[in-house]
């Protein structure tokens, strides 16, 4: 917890400084006015007493009382910029150390964890900090100059105020012994209610097509009852806090007067004002006391939950980031190749991709093909540095990629993912998305792009055109054209490599053909790289490498290809006729 905050900026250091000058004056304030009762209570039982002084000191205590209203509001409301703009400088550290994992770093955590800990408990360290720059700063001041001002009152009654602070003390260690190793298990339940909140909202149609309303009902209660009941084991452990600290403080009441009533009567007659003088301000000091104790049972309360949530979000921020950033940023041509690449994913003990080696000139199609799970995805993959190779070398323009700047090899690069990932945001918006180091694409740009990649006709026909809102994951259009607008936006890059990564599979057969003659044509100076079941989608490419089992089974083109490569033959027969192949 401690550790996040060095999070917090010179500004808000000065301010809680601001705020702990504040509050001990707000404390001081506080103290005094018992000082003043306690005149007032002689003054009253005192014969001869002016009214005046009675008014006067009665008019102390109401300048002290406004004196600390209006300290506490300056600090409430400087303690609340102060836990505001340490959770935002949190969540954007965050949210940027998660922008920057490798995937598999990514999947470590898992998504609806990483989403819990950029909110939730961010949440619960701003809410530890908002009271606790307040209650931890002005709880334990109170306390030790509450105690200073009692202790040479009597000690029958320091005594009596420090056995009910012990039995304060010994439930709160108890209920922090009991309650904070299941913390820790709350924040995880969230994490699995984000989780299949978001599983059944992503796949609620398939949820609906298969009648499993109800199977996902169940799933979801389990762990939601899961939750509730830790949740109200956690509030009643700490229910037993208030009644305890009301208990005490009344029995403390009690017995200062229950003392006190005895120490008058055995007083001497000069002394019984005296005593009982110091019995109201002892009363009201141990009340200071007690409530001092009673706000730090509050933090205790919420300190557990933070210190898990904090735990949590050092995890995310202490992850050491594998994919490490070159130092090349020199101009490319759009050469790609590998040299005994093999790839394994970190926590595997089998390679997925064992010795491939390849090359593409610039100007070339270079297309993959081969079964499900044999590897296509992973090997372009290895260029945009999704993952890095366990061996071998990714080279472009000869350079290993581990060598370029991110930044620099990214915006070379016109990606298409095999889901295509459309965002919430305008047609437009979605094509001319991110940087590549030259600028937002014109106008002009983007309609070329969305031209080129056969969705001028449906954007044309809907409402606002070019400036027509998609919802997120594109939900308002079919596959197809979420599929077109992904490839648009690699397009309106003009990037060296286009990588396709099967993102023509939700296509027809017509559009697929013309998109892909119109992007031969558009593409003619740049390297693709395509990943395709059908062999439709790359026969006419400059060379088709075959996958198979993580292997290269065969490089060539379409014809050399059915000549000499088993593999590729049949996946080639399975979708075509012979006349169609040989044609």
């Amino acid at each position: 917890m401690f550790k996040l905050l060095n999070n917090l900026g010179k500004k808000e250091w000065i301010l809680a400084l601001i705020c702990l000058v504040l509050i001990v004056g707000q404390v001081w304030l506080e103290l005094k006015m018992p000082d003043y009762m306690s005149e007032i209570t002689v003054l009253v039982q005192t014969e001869g007493s002016q009214m005046s002084e009675i008014l006067k000191n009665g008019g102390y205590m109401i300048a002290c009382a406004l004196g600390s209203l209006i300290s506490a509001a300056i600090v409430g409301y400087l303690v609340a910029n102060i836990s505001a703009t340490f959770s935002m400088n949190i969540r954007k550290k965050l949210f940027s150390k998660v922008e920057a994992l490798a995937t598999h770093e990514v999947k470590t955590f898992s998504t609806s964890s990483l989403i819990t800990r950029t909110t939730n408990d961010i949440t619960q360290i701003q809410m530890v900090v908002a009271m606790g720059l307040q209650l931890a700063i002005k709880a334990p001041i109170t306390a030790v100059w509450a105690v200073t001002k009692i202790l040479n009152k009597s000690w029958q009654w320091s005594a009596i105020t420090a056995v009910g602070v012990l039995i304060i003390l010994g439930v709160i260690t108890t209920l922090m012994i009991i309650v904070l190793p299941r913390f820790k298990r709350v924040q995880k339940l969230i994490d699995k209610i984000n989780g299949l909140t978001r599983e059944n909202l992503t796949g609620i149609r398939v949820v609906r097509a298969f009648n499993a309303e109800k199977y996902q009902e169940d799933k979801f209660e389990k762990v939601n009852t899961q939750l509730t009941n830790q949740q109200l084991f956690n509030q009643k452990a700490f229910s037993v806090l208030s009644p305890t600290m009301y208990l005490v403080m009344y029995f403390l009441t009690l017995a200062i007067y229950f003392v006190g009533a005895y120490l008058i009567k055995d007083a001497a007659m000069a002394d019984k004002i005296g005593i009982f003088g110091d019995m109201v301000v002892f009363s009201s000091y141990a009340m200071q006391v007690i409530m001092s104790f009673l706000m730090l049972a509050m933090i205790f309360m919420m300190w557990p939950r933070a210190e898990v949530s904090a735990n949590r979000i050092n995890e995310v921020l202490d992850t050491d980031i594998t994919i490490k950033d070159g130092t090349i940023d020199k101009d490319t041509t759009g050469e790609v190749g590998t040299v005994d690449v093999s790839f394994k994913y970190p926590d595997a003990e089998e390679y997925l991709l064992k010795d491939i080696s390849f090359k593409a000139k610039r100007g070339d199609t270079v297309a993959f093909i081969g079964s499900t799970g044999s590897g296509k995805s992973t090997l372009i993959n290895l260029i945009p540095r999704f993952y890095d190779a366990t061996e071998g070398e990714v080279l472009v323009d000869g350079v290993n990629v581990k060598e370029y700047k991110q930044e620099f090899l990214h915006n070379k690069l016109g990606y298409v993912p095999q889901k295509a990932v459309i965002f919430d945001d305008t047609v437009s918006n979605n094509v001319s998305y991110g940087d590549n180091g030259i600028g937002k694409p014109s106008e002009k740009k983007i309609k070329e792009a969305i031209e080129v990649a056969q969705a001028k006709e449906f954007v044309e026909k809907m409402d606002d055109k070019y400036d027509t809102h998609i919802a997120q994951g594109g939900t308002n259009v079919s596959g197809g054209q979420k599929q077109r607008l992904s490839i648009a936006r690699a397009i309106a890059r003009d990037p060296e490599i286009y990588i396709f990564d099967d993102s023509f599979s939700a296509l027809d057969y017509k559009t697929d053909s013309v998109l892909r003659k119109a992007l031969k044509k558009y593409t003619k100076d740049a390297t693709c790289l395509i990943v395709a079941q059908r062999i439709g989608t790359i026969m006419n490419a400059d060379k088709i490498i075959v996958l198979d089992e993580g292997k290269v089974v065969g490089q060539g083109t379409h014809k050399e290809l059915l000549k000499n490569c088993e593999v590729y033959k049949q996946i080639a027969l399975s979708q075509l006729s012979k006349e169609e192949l040989d044609s």
